[in-house]
């Protein structure tokens, strides 16, 4: 019998992944292509250490929103077909899965699809290979494998068959017979994947899905009014949540009690019929910036981020009147190094080594901030304050971090010029046009990341992405992005599991959440990689194998692409706006730099890419470990 895995499921670099699959006991593997495009071996290399190590490439994956196409994207489709099916000679890959597709203009024009699979089967004939067809339950039109076989059989060719996966045809509560009469030789590929029972019975889904008021999706603000207009005066009460959502059994009821009342007192705030859960309790806040990111170092790790900082085209502006605290400034972004042999960052170098220790944010009213934040059980924060220097508003956040709030109404804007002097200027690269933070991305565990969301959603207004998974080379880890309304403050909540991934090690390594990697927002990419070269900047390496299908995903002109295979940038695109990247090598054990530009309002953060620099961070960490 011939087993074969999914590398996707397994951990490592693909080298690695190969010689666990084959060491395991399985002869064949499904070759997932985030993990191709992201190693930096040729394909035919690839090819060579599979049939080396007794392993037959089974299936390349996944190949999307193909059929049903008109114009140029028909045409860009069947250019994405031919690339694949070369990559496929080449890797020695005999079948290409190809999943139904989800594209919003896809046809549901029955002959418009099957003359694409025809010609899709005609093709793949051609260069002696197969395509095996999967009903995504997700899709436009071809949601269920008798769907899916039907244009399998309309097409009659031994070169398109069918794929199942049980969890795809089961999950919904469907019963096995209804495949009975798949013919056999239609049947090219099977994946098997478990999952609970789930008859979406309203108890089970409660019990597997209960979130705090705030984390899931439900209109539990409509909810409130509805029953605070019958006259209703009785108890709002929370109601048990999932063991696999709650988190911390610590945090729980701190986080409860924040989740409900920041509903309760959002709905009261426009609905008469209902009070308000805490008098005085002022609004949630609108963040208007990142004012400053504070790092606790000493003088080893002080020197590495310096120089790293000058790669990026920082300068010194500022020296703290009485502290050894330095102000690193490009454009509106404002980095402190804090080296103090005592303090607040002093005692988290102590804790979790060089990292960020402080972050400061802009707000129309700093007490108020503090006021809501403290009111819904966050800690206030406070350490002594010497002569000239300014009593800033502050709390503790979530993992023991410290969160100040700048505002105009006071002196508090004036913060760097009260206390901190100039000093000389001395020879420095000039600016790379780094404008402001784009967003900033923190690790913690898992269970935490509710706890985390919760803390930032109640204190203030920011809207919550869905949930994503991003596959790194040894795991997975989750991710959600939040915003402020007008995108002024972006964080990335990630939520690592296994130590063996990028993200679970920086955790294990720094002794606790922190933040893992800041982004820095410029306006022309390509003329900010070339200051950036100019200044050394010690940028992360992409392989080959990810720009060559780069040029294919988006048919992209040749030349773009080698500018941006020369500076190692990475790209993403969503309809007519555009994404940039570029990453620089780790730093403090797994901390990182990320430059940006959006076009056109991009709004995401280039997750098709997340795959590509984390299996690029762990090449480089390996590389590291072996010099």
């Amino acid at each position: 019998m011939h087993l074969s895995v999914a590398t996707t499921s397994v951990p490592g670099d693909l080298f690695d992944k190969l010689e666990t699959i084959a060491g395991n006991g399985f002869t064949g593997l499904e070759l997932n292509e985030p993990d191709l495009t992201g190693c930096a071996e040729t394909p035919e290399q690839i090819g060579k250490r599979a049939a080396d190590l007794g392993l037959t490439i089974d299936v390349l994956q996944p190949f999307h929103d193909f059929e049903g196409l008109q114009g140029d994207a028909r045409l860009q489709a069947f250019q994405r077909l031919d690339a694949k099916l070369a990559l496929m000679q080449k890797l020695g890959a005999k079948t290409l899965l190809v999943g139904t597709s989800t594209h919003a203009k896809a046809s549901g024009d029955p002959e418009a699809i099957q003359t694409d699979f025809a010609e899709l089967a005609d093709r793949a004939g051609q260069m002696g290979l197969r395509a095996a067809l999967i009903a995504l339950p997700w899709a436009k039109h071809i949601r269920t494998e008798l769907d899916a076989l039907r244009i399998v059989e309309a097409i009659d060719s031994p070169h398109l068959g069918l794929a199942l996966n049980s969890f795809f045809s089961l999950a919904d509560g469907s019963r096995p017979a209804r495949l009975r009469d798949i013919p056999g030789h239609r049947l090219f590929h099977v994946q098997l994947s478990d999952a609970p029972a789930m008859n979406l019975d309203i108890s089970k889904l409660k019990s597997h899905f209960g979130v705090l008021p705030g984390q899931g999706g439900l209109n539990l603000a409509g909810f409130i009014r509805v029953v605070a207009r019958t006259g209703y005066s009785g108890p709002w009460s929370l109601a048990r949540i999932s063991d696999t959502a709650q988190g911390s059994r610590d945090t729980y009821t701190r986080d409860g009690f924040r989740a409900l009342v920041s509903l309760l007192d959002e709905v009261a705030t426009t609905e008469p019929a209902l009070d308000h859960p805490l008098s005085g309790l002022p609004g949630r806040v609108t963040p208007k910036g990142i004012e400053f990111v504070e790092f606790a170092v000493d003088k080893a790790s002080k020197t590495a981020l310096t120089d790293l900082l000058t790669g990026l085209c920082f300068r010194k502006e500022r020296q703290h009147v009485s502290k050894s605290v330095e102000l690193w400034r490009q454009g509106a972004i404002n980095l402190v190094l804090n080296s103090e042999a005592t303090g607040f960052a002093a005692s988290a170098l102590d804790r979790h080594g060089p990292s960020v220790c402080d972050m400061g944010l802009r707000v129309s009213d700093a007490e108020q901030t503090v006021t809501r934040a403290t009111m819904l059980g966050a800690p206030p924060f406070s350490q002594p304050v010497g002569t000239g220097e300014l009593d800033i508003p502050a709390v503790k956040g979530v993992g023991g971090s410290v969160v100040h709030f700048i505002d105009e109404k006071s002196d508090l804007h004036r913060v760097w010029d009260i206390e901190f002097e100039p000093v000389p200027r001395t020879k420095v690269h000039p600016p790379a046009g780094l404008r402001r933070i784009d967003h900033v991305a923190q690790t913690m565990r898992y269970q935490d990341m509710q706890s985390w969301l919760t803390y930032y959603t109640s204190t203030f207004e920011m809207e919550k992405a869905p949930v994503v998974d991003v596959a790194d080379p040894s795991g997975v880890t989750l991710s959600q992005a939040l915003s402020s309304p007008e995108g002024e403050v972006r964080l990335n909540l990630n939520g690592a599991g296994e130590r063996r991934t990028f993200a679970g090690a920086f955790l294990a390594d720094q002794f606790g959440a922190g933040v893992q990697h800041i982004a820095f927002l410029t306006d022309d990419i390509l003329e900010t990689s070339d200051h950036l070269q100019s200044a050394g900047f010690p940028r992360l390496k992409m392989p080959d194998n990810y720009y060559d299908d780069l040029a294919v995903t988006f048919a992209l002109e040749p030349t773009f692409v080698e500018r941006l295979k020369a500076g190692h940038i990475l790209y993403d695109r969503e309809g007519d706006t555009e994404y940039f990247q570029i990453y620089s090598a780790p730093i403090f054990r797994g901390f990182f730099f990320e430059i940006v530009e959006r076009k056109s309002g991009y709004q995401g953060y280039g997750a098709r890419n997340a795959p590509i620099r984390l299996a690029a961070q762990m090449r480089d960490t390996k590389e590291r470990q072996q010099s």
